[in-house]
């Protein structure tokens, strides 16, 4: 065989590979920059929410955990104090619900009853104050299913001696489900 004078064979770097188009590279790095970016705003998200995660654990833990609760009636069964129990506190929250009032020399006491045992004080309450605390612990009123307030003596009378009756209020413990 022969090969014209001006004629040289193929050269195998010319004839097999071919150049990438620019426009090739310029879509690979644009997808690699939307690549780049996609696991940036990922990485950001899973901060935020962890962030927002442990605001809100800390919130949660912050909130009264409302357990018992109680409204205390008067002898015509109308609401005269609502009574709250938060655990996590370990205070009852008193409030009054009515305009009853002691008189000079006359203080209320609250009272933990449980069917016939022996009543058991949780505190005096404070003359005028329509919301107040006591502090109560699960195991103060772990056994009572009634609560009520009598009307003592100002500074109330001690527990050994136990509350004058009839009870101005009363009303059931209500624990609130889980």
């Amino acid at each position: 065989m022969s090969y014209p004078e001006n004629t040289s064979p193929a050269s195998p770097s010319s004839s097999s590979t071919r150049g990438v188009s620019g426009w090739w590279r310029a879509f690979t790095i644009a997808l690699l920059i939307v690549l780049g970016l996609a696991i940036a705003s990922a990485m950001s998200m899973y901060e935020q929410f962890k962030a927002q995660l442990q605001h809100m654990q800390t919130q949660l833990k912050t909130v009264p955990q409302i357990k018992t609760i109680s409204v205390l009636v008067d002898d015509k069964h109308a609401p005269a104090m609502l009574i709250t129990h938060d655990p996590q506190e370990t205070t009852l929250q008193i409030q009054r619900l009515n305009a009853v009032v002691e008189g000079q020399e006359d203080g209320m006491q609250l009272w933990a009853l449980s069917g016939d045992k022996r009543p058991v004080s949780l505190g005096v309450l404070t003359p005028k104050l329509k919301m107040q605390r006591l502090n109560a612990t699960d195991k103060d009123l772990a056994p009572m299913d009634t609560l009520a307030i009598s009307v003592e003596n100002r500074g109330g009378v001690s527990p050994s001696q136990g509350p004058r009756l009839p009870y101005l209020f009363q009303g059931a413990v209500i624990q609130k489900a889980r």
